[in-house]
């Protein structure tokens, strides 16, 4: 039996949204999925939209299937939760139609531009302001303290 690939989600990626609001995903990062793979967009708290590709979201569709229905609480938190989630494949061109709400959210506008960020085993997509406000964040001693902190 052949090894499972991963995709590396790494790097990133400044584009336009068309007229009709389509984001093109970067082919390095569609590359290893069949047109038919459901990624999830999701909202950030921190005022982005975060993508969880096929593996990713098959740990998160377990975790939540888990909660039982009497838990009237967490019942209400996920229905918020995935009532701006965005469930979506990628067009022939490798594109993707986001959700006003989502775009709303991440502060991007219509036929703006948006940066994609790669997190390793996912990847985020972000209004350049707060693209900015990630870079300003990653000094030197930030990354040395990423490396300690994940034994790189």
């Amino acid at each position: 039996m052949a090894p499972l690939r991963k995709t590396f989600y790494t790097g990133n990626f400044a584009h336009t949204l068309d007229d009709k609001n389509r984001l093109t995903i970067p082919s390095a990062w569609r590359a290893a999925h069949a047109e038919t793979d459901t990624f999830l967009a999701t909202p950030n708290p921190a005022g982005y939209i975060s993508v969880l590709p096929p593996a990713e979201a098959e740990k998160l569709h377990e975790k939540i299937a888990a909660v039982p229905l009497a838990d009237a609480t967490a019942q209400a938190e996920i229905a918020s939760f995935f009532a701006l989630t965005q469930a979506f494949t990628f067009d022939k061109q490798g594109r993707v139609a986001l959700s006003d709400g989502l775009l709303r959210h991440a502060g991007i506008k219509a036929r703006g531009e948006a940066v994609l960020g790669g997190s390793l085993s996912k990847f985020n997509i972000y209004s350049p302001k707060e693209w900015g406000k990630v870079e300003q964040k990653s000094s030197a001693e930030s990354q040395t303290d990423f490396m300690r902190r994940f034994g790189i």
